[in-house]
Parts: C-alpha cells; sequence; structure tokens
C-alpha cells in the first residue's frame, strides 16, 4: 500500500513563503554577482541593498498577515489588512533609509535587484509548481 503524506495547510504554505523567500534571496544573490563582476563591489552592495528593501518587507508581510485566529474570519481579514499597510509603510521606510543614510552608489543595480525580487511573487509559483506523481 502507497502512504500519501498529508501536508497541513499552514505546513503548505510555510514551504510557499520558505520557496519565495529562497527565490527572492537567489536573484538578489545573482545580481550582485553579476553587478561585482561587471562593475565592482559597490555595484554588488547596490544590489544588496535593493534586494534587502525588498524582501524584508516580505518576511514583515508573512509573520504579521499569516497570524490566525480560529472563528474569527473578520479578524484574519483585518490581519491580512494590517500586514499589507505595514509592508507598504516599512518598504517606504526603508528606501527613505537607503537613500538619505547609504545612498546607492549604482542606483541602476539597487532597482533591478529590488524589482526582481519583487517579480519573484509571480515567478516563484510557476517555477516551483508541484509535480503531481503517478
Amino acid at each position: 500500500m502507497n502512504k500519501v503524506a498529508h501536508v497541513s495547510t499552514a505546513q503548505r504554505r510555510s514551504l510557499d513563503f520558505k520557496r519565495l523567500f529562497q527565490a527572492q534571496l537567489a536573484t538578489t544573490a545573482l545580481i550582485m554577482a553579476l553587478a561585482g563582476g561587471v562593475s565592482g563591489s559597490q555595484a554588488a552592495l547596490s544590489a544588496l541593498m535593493g534586494g534587502v528593501v525588498s524582501v524584508l518587507p516580505a518576511i514583515y508581510f508573512v509573520w504579521r498577515g499569516t497570524q490566525r485566529t480560529a472563528k474569527q474570519p473578520q479578524r484574519n481579514v483585518l490581519n491580512l489588512y494590517q500586514a499589507a499597510m505595514g509592508k507598504f509603510g516599512l518598504t517606504v521606510a526603508l528606501f527613505a533609509l537607503v537613500f538619505s543614510l547609504v545612498p546607492p552608489s549604482n542606483p541602476a543595480y539597487f532597482f533591478v535587484a529590488y524589482v526582481v525580487a519583487q517579480l519573484m511573487y509571480w515567478l516563484t509559483p510557476w517555477l516551483v509548481r508541484e509535480r503531481s506523481t503517478p
């Protein structure tokens, strides 16, 4: 008899977010390597900052937005709205912090890393789709 491992919804969601963060970090590292090879260490640092500005708010959103309360769907929806607003505020604050305290030496790499890390929201589900086994 063939046993199928049961994965709860919470475990599956955790795996999906883990894959998303891995994809965001991997693309940030790839862009850092390309930037460092082409334009030097300051460009790699700019790419790192772009990736961090993308990943930290995503981590906050997952942490805050996935707090579930049993039998209180309104509270769950409120958590998601608060998480989205917090993510937006954190993103704005990180952009302001980066550009005021440590301006990227190469803004192009900063924005490329940021945008590519953001694109992982759309690409990760498509790239890591689970394959059905016969």
